[in-house]
């Protein structure tokens, strides 16, 4: 079981570059942060950018992996994201991963004007927005610099460049956030990883019946796509807005032993806040960090 921990934007550069590092220290094998305009209760409160963070984070680090929370196509275009993701990569020594995901229907989804979508669109939407980024970022791997072109429904480029070979190869690896049939195609197609967080309202053996049942439709979509079930990394966010699994120790326990028995390769909690969502010690941070660790 390998072990992340998502830091949120919220802090000035000297708080959060103290717990990126903090982050290595402990032994997380990767640190996240959303990748959101805004986010929920937080809204009203100060937030950071994400590319800026991680690259700031890239540089304060040398072995921890680094990853977006999930990248929304909701405010982003493949060409320019693609561009930033490869810098990003190159920066970090090939570190980086690619948390990738539909987009969300709050915030980020209306603040730049944008007309509401519905789920199908969505799903078109994402499954371009994960097409054509991987193209972008594997198409200089052979040596090609003629420009990349696409025209789709939601996205175009013409003679579009990247920074040059990827610091990965091919690419860097996506993790793809999916839990109905249609993402989880998407993600045994695309992806390196698979990561869930079931819903927010369900806690205790509801919560686990279901990701026992999406670990078996991941696991069918995987065999129609012509993988083996072993070939992805399946990522589990522990937390939601019923249960935040670094309240106790205990929390953390019963949660992680609960994720092994699914056969989840990944856990992520998140960094403790002082209040609200989140909120707990870093004590508890520190305590678990130790028993992972050794």
């Amino acid at each position: 079981m390998r072990h992340g921990i998502v830091i949120l934007p919220q802090h000035s550069w000297p708080e959060s570059e103290r717990r990126w590092r903090l982050a290595e220290e402990l032994g997380f094998a990767h640190a996240w942060t959303y990748d959101h305009l805004s986010w929920r209760s937080l809204a009203d409160q100060p937030w950071g950018a994400s590319v800026p963070t991680l690259t700031a984070a890239a540089v304060v680090t040398s072995r921890i992996r680094l990853g977006l929370f999930v990248a929304s196509p909701n405010f982003r275009h493949p060409v320019p994201f693609a561009k930033e993701l490869g810098t990003l990569d190159d920066v970090s020594g090939g570190r980086f991963v690619l948390g990738v995901g539909s987009g969300g229907t709050g915030f980020d989804a209306s603040v730049l004007g944008q007309a509401q979508l519905t789920p199908r669109q969505r799903h078109e939407r994402f499954a371009e927005f994960v097409e054509q980024l991987d193209a972008l970022l594997r198409y200089e791997e052979g040596g090609s610099r003629s420009g990349f072109s696409f025209d789709g429904k939601w996205f175009a480029a013409r003679d579009a460049r990247m920074v040059g070979t990827p610091a990965q190869s091919p690419r860097l690896p996506f993790v793809v956030a999916a839990n109905g049939p249609k993402g989880l195609a998407l993600a045994a197609r695309y992806g390196q990883g698979w990561v869930t967080t079931a819903h927010d309202d369900l806690v205790g053996a509801e919560r686990w019946r279901l990701l026992a049942e999406l670990c078996r439709r991941l696991d069918d979509a995987l065999a129609a796509a012509g993988r083996d079930p072993r070939s992805i990394d399946r990522y589990l966010s522990l937390d939601s807005e019923a249960f935040f699994s670094l309240s106790s120790v205990g929390a953390w326990d019963d949660a992680v032993g609960n994720a092994a028995e699914l056969g989840f390769t990944d856990v992520i909690a998140h960094w403790p806040r002082d209040s609200g969502i989140y909120a707990g010690s870093e004590e508890v941070l520190v305590e678990v960090a130790s028993r992972f660790a050794g």
